[in-house]
């Protein structure tokens, strides 16, 4: 067909679109008008033409329609009819250039491929609207279009070859932003269906995660201009990941990559090993005391004990390495008074953090109440609305509603939509719901068990136990998997935490019939856990998956801004996850529970005790610095 005629190609065209000989002339037209326009350019085959004509970098067919209406919209059913016959190949941008809505249709014509039809059934299964089903199919459909190959030939690394481009060109999420890759929902179905095998990972999130990555790489993001000091780094900072987590790695290489040798270049480009100046040093500890953004640095103590643990290091392995380590030893350019006001720095954060707790205290029953509220609330009108047919009017609570129809019509649960007959606002009745139940949940469970953002998306339906007293009473249990603490512990449940856990239980198994199985991504670790039942997770891409620390601190995020619209005292608060930690402590002490029993319900991390050579202090002086990670001081 690639040496076809005109009239040949558009005969072919009609027995494949137009088996029943309707709209047989708009087929004809739009095959022959744009075989006319392409002819003009040389070429020997139809392909040779198209891609001399300049089209396929992103000039769309449709301009040589120079305004006449008929003429746009017959070349561009016309180029869309010549991709799906495989008549043309086209880049990626040459086929996105134009604009098909039923292009899906029309390819599944041609390839009449079991395992394509396979495909379109699978994703019309799934409980996603139909704007996302389409969009899968799609996907598929022009990943093979622009690839050239059969549904059979679809590889992961084909199909990520696609996802990846339409990222990088700005297609990707229906056009909201070139962060995002294309086809992920349809990842998952192929996936499902056996089309990857099942050494792929099921998600194309989880395939395009890079994970973690070497210390060498990680020091290149700083991007050093001494090349000695940078490998001395990465062998320094290799030996020392032997005994640290990742999160504390990574954040090892950004205090000695980028706090203290990068800016040490920038403040002397010639600086050739470690033996720094006195004015370099102090205009060092001058920039590193004031955060890029000129606020005052509240971590101080973060970049100075690091920089001391490098050189005091340097010196003791010196004496067991000298051949490897001896050339790099130097005085170190934090001394011991620079460590003199390191108690004071720690009170100071610690007056900070209970007078943050201070301020909240009196806010977080009017936060529960508002989440209690509104779940209550909607809820209800979800049951109301269930109960009642599309156009219908319903009353709850003296307000009148009208139940609407959508287009976003899912293939097993509808979602509800509802027309408030006073204001006349649109209310997606499913969506706010959901939406409402996890933030009650999120909110409760923190509230009441005082865990760690970390530690709640870690919660399992494994994690619920129970103990038999000998007088047969039943005691709920929850079991906190090990976190900062490296160590497990198990929390007795009130009767209010075991009706939250409850609720999530119930939800999934309407929903699911069990709580369904998935992965969790770390995102200290930059690793992906096994699959558990995890309490908490939501659906992305058709597939499940935990939620993550990230998306706990946005669930938080949403009711403070609700309450801070209709309540003063709200405005510019913001709870943090761990706020709800702290305070959990406050209302165990305040009610009379031994602190030590506090904290064997709430373990604290390990405090770092440095020596007194470390800290340059007098025995009767003691320095207690805590390794943050991330800057912010846990309980």
């Amino acid at each position: 067909m690639a040496k076809a005629t005109p009239l040949e190609v558009s005969a072919v065209a009609l027995e494949r679109f137009a088996p029943a000989r309707t709209n047989v002339q708009p087929t004809r037209a739009a095959i022959l008008d744009l075989l006319h326009a392409l002819a003009e350019h040389p070429g020997g085959t139809w392909q040779e033409r198209w891609q001399a004509s300049g089209h396929d970098d992103g000039i769309p067919v449709t301009t040589l329609a120079a305004g006449d209406q008929r003429l746009h919209y017959s070349l561009n059913g016309g180029i869309g009819r010549a991709f799906a016959m495989r008549l043309i190949q086209p880049s990626l941008i040459g086929f996105r250039c134009h604009k098909f809505s039923t292009y899906a249709s029309w390819f599944r014509q041609i390839a009449q491929d079991p395992r394509l039809e396979e495909f379109c059934e699978r994703a019309d299964r799934l409980p996603v609207s139909l704007a996302r089903t389409a969009r899968a199919v799609f996907d598929a459909c022009c990943a093979l279009t622009v690839l050239g190959i059969n549904f059979e030939d679809l590889t992961p690394e084909a199909f990520m070859h696609y996802a990846a481009e339409c990222r990088d060109r700005g297609l990707a999420g229906e056009g909201k932003s070139s962060g995002t890759f294309a086809g992920t929902l349809a990842w998952t179905v192929l996936h499902d269906m056996g089309q990857f095998p099942a050494s792929a990972p099921r998600t194309l999130r989880a395939a395009v995660t890079r994970g973690q990555r070497p210390v060498e790489e990680l020091l290149d993001r700083y991007h050093l201009q001494n090349q000695q000091v940078r490998n001395l780094l990465a062998d320094y900072i290799t030996r020392r990941a032997a005994e640290l987590d990742y999160a504390t790695t990574q954040q090892l290489v950004r205090l000695l990559g980028r706090v203290f040798w990068k800016t040490i270049e920038e403040i002397n480009p010639d600086q050739a090993d470690l033996r720094l100046s006195d004015d370099v040093v102090a205009r060092w500890k001058e920039q590193v005391s004031v955060l890029p953004n000129g606020k005052p640095r509240l971590d101080l103590d973060g970049p100075l004990m690091a920089v001391r643990a490098l050189y005091l290091d340097l010196h003791t392995w010196a004496v067991a390495e000298p051949e490897r380590w001896a050339h790099w030893v130097a005085p170190c350019p934090v001394r011991n008074a620079d460590l003199r006001w390191a108690q004071k720095r720690r009170r100071q954060i610690n007056e900070r953090m209970a007078r943050r707790t201070r301020d909240r205290q009196p806010l977080l029953p009017i936060l529960a109440q508002h989440v209690t509220d509104k779940w209550q609330r909607l809820r209800g009108l979800l049951d109301a609305a269930k109960d009642v047919e599309l156009g219908q009017e319903f009353t709850v609570d003296g307000v009148r509603w009208r139940r609407a129809s959508t287009k976003d019509q899912r293939h097993n649960r509808p979602p509800i939509h509802a027309i408030n007959l006073d204001t006349g606002d649109l209310v997606r009745v499913t969506f706010e719901e959901n939406l409402a139940f996890w933030e009650w949940a999120v909110i409760e469970t923190l509230r009441l068990a005082g865990l760690r953002a970390e530690e709640l998306t870690e919660l399992s339906h494994l994690s619920i136990r129970q103990y038999r007293r000998v007088g047969g009473e039943v005691v709920a249990l929850l079991v906190v998997s090990p976190s900062k603490s490296d160590r497990e512990r198990v929390i007795p449940m009130s009767a209010e935490l075991f009706h939250v856990i409850a609720q999530v239980i119930r939800r999934h198994r309407d929903e699911h019939g069990t709580v369904p199985v998935c992965s969790r991504y770390d995102l200290h670790e930059k690793v992906w856990s096994e699959d558990l039942p995890y309490l908490f997770q939501t659906v992305h891409s058709g597939a499940p998956r935990a939620i993550s620390a990230t998306t706990v601190w946005r669930v938080i995020r949403r009711p403070c801004q609700e309450l801070a619209a209709t309540r003063p005292e709200f405005q510019g608060i913001r709870f943090a996850p761990h706020d709800f930690r702290r305070l959990f402590a406050t209302e165990l002490v305040n009610n009379g529970l031994p602190i030590h029993i506090g904290a064997a319900l709430l373990p604290v991390q390990p405090a770092f005790r440095p020596t007194d050579e470390q800290c340059g202090l007098g025995g009767d002086e003691e320095v207690v610095v805590r390794p943050s990670v991330d800057g912010r001081r846990r309980l």
